[in-house]
């Protein structure tokens, strides 16, 4: 008996959020979609029970840079984001892309055990992420305990009810992404990763106290004294501030401009219908053919890496060569800190800003993090395209099915194959190589409010799909024959 015959009984009876029996209408859609959103932004003000006074806003976010992709929100009940669905799909793409499952995703028995293994697996990933934060202390405790009703919990009862709430938080935005995903408007993860970047941007933009605009007001009418611009330091200010430099407001708006242009070059592939004469359309191929969501897949992995660092470095004294780090557990030097992405100027630029390393080991760390997200970024996209039914043998049995064919080819699934092989494989790559490529860019050149350039180059690109989806659900309000072509 092999491995799904024995897992079938648990993975069939996961839980999981029942889809629509038949066409949701576009407005039922956008009031799931803003209910998801509004529970969400909820949640990440609802702090965990059990942390010191004050705790809410002090200290160093455990995940750093990376929270703008992860989501959710420190210190609160959705403190692990969807860190655990990420992972849990990492090890998916790596287990499908190995052919290691065994799972035929067009069979419908498959189908449920391949959800069912992957609720599961973000199950175990949201217990192997909880548990090592708060037992080695990543999460502050009240260490003199509590008093609830008469009851008094020990700082290791807090901990173990602190557990008890990012595990529920962390099942709470499992179940939102399934909701959004069936019943709303694009994925629950994009939408948080969205939702969370977002306001941070446009607080980096309008926030009375350090945003870009009142730091320019405070500048203009001689509240700030930056120095001599001409010349002087202050032109660095200038350029290279994190709050208000020009550098990255030309980088935010140009992450703008280049993410939507990319996303409308495409190769058109002329298609025809076998019987019905005057019948045609196309195939589009974009330039960003797996999106930018692999992205997520390839910081994902740099996260866990450093999640793995911060851990070792509380429960054991690492050689100097693996990792260095400070008081408030962040990485200074060693293997670690090679690996570690640079996200902002004055973590590379030494000849401007005061560094505790030498250009060739800054060169090298940039060097690193360019070939792991290029490099990560193409490879990401390949298993992206194949676990997601988009590379050229599935797409040329969906377009078979639909009855289209090439002009001046037969109409065969092997020949559309043939075509389709010539353009799929090699836009994934680039794409793939591309995005990791700007969202390094990005990162070494800044943004406006610190929101990282994968962030922003994945919340333009998510935003750009969910105004084509929306257009596409508004077309097939307004002809509701188009959506038995689309096969609703």
């Amino acid at each position: 008996m092999g491995w799904k015959e024995t897992a079938e009984p648990v993975l069939t009876r996961m839980p999981s959020v029942s889809r629509p029996e038949g066409h949701v209408p576009f407005k039922r859609k956008l009031g799931w979609t803003a209910g998801v959103l509004v529970l969400y932004f909820f949640l990440t003000n609802v702090y965990l029970f059990g942390l010191p006074n004050g705790s809410q806003t002090q200290g160093a976010d455990f995940f750093g840079q990376f929270r703008s992709i992860l989501a959710g929100a420190q210190f609160s009940v959705l403190h692990l984001g969807i860190g655990p669905i990420v992972t849990a799909s990492i090890v998916l793409q790596l287990l499908g892309g190995a052919d290691l499952l065994g799972l035929d995703t067009d069979d419908p028995r498959d189908q449920i055990l391949y959800q069912g293994l992957q609720k599961l697996l973000v199950v175990v990933m949201i217990v192997l992420t909880a548990v090592p934060m708060v037992a080695s202390g990543f999460i502050p405790v009240a260490q003199n305990g509590l008093t609830v009703a008469g009851i008094a919990l020990s700082p290791g009862a807090l901990r173990g009810l602190m557990f008890v709430q990012m595990f529920v938080g962390g099942i709470l935005i499992l179940f939102l992404d399934e909701i959004v995903s069936k019943w709303g408007v694009g994925s629950g993860i994009g939408l948080f990763i969205i939702a969370g970047v977002s306001q941070s941007l446009v607080g980096g933009f309008i926030s009375p106290d350090g945003g870009f605009f009142a730091n320019w007001i405070a500048i203009a009418t001689g509240a700030q004294n930056i120095g001599n611009v001409l010349g002087g330091t202050g032109f660095g200010t200038v350029m290279f501030n994190r709050s208000f430099g020009l550098l990255p407001l030309v980088t935010t708006l140009a992450i703008f401009a280049i993410v939507v242009y990319a996303e409308s070059v495409r190769v058109e592939i002329p298609l025809s219908h076998a019987r019905v004469k005057g019948a045609r359309g196309r195939f589009p191929v974009k330039l960003i053919y797996a999106s930018v969501l692999p992205m997520i897949l390839v910081r994902a992995v740099q996260a866990n890496v450093q999640f793995l660092g911060k851990i070792l470095n509380r429960v054991t004294a690492l050689p100097a060569w693996v990792g260095i780090y400070d008081q408030q557990g962040q990485v200074t030097g060693g293997l670690f800190w090679y690996l570690n992405p640079v996200y902002s100027p004055d973590q590379w630029m030494w000849w401007a800003t005061s560094l505790s390393h030498t250009w060739y080991e800054i060169l090298l760390r940039v060097g690193i993090d360019l070939a792991f997200m290029v490099f990560g970024g193409a490879i990401f996209a390949i298993f992206w395209v194949e676990t997601t039914d988009m590379g050229p043998e599935a797409t040329a049995q969906q377009i078979h099915n639909s009855g289209m064919q090439i002009p001046g080819f037969r109409q065969n699934v092997g020949v559309i194959e043939k075509v389709m092989e010539r353009y799929i494989p090699q836009v994934t790559v680039i794409g793939g190589a591309l995005v990791g490529l700007l969202a390094v860019a990005a990162n070494l050149l800044g943004t406006i409010g610190q929101v990282t350039g994968t962030g922003l180059l994945l919340t333009v690109s998510i935003t750009y799909k969910i105004y084509e989806e929306i257009a596409e659900e508004q077309l097939m309000e307004m002809h509701p024959m188009m959506r038995n072509m689309f096969g609703d």
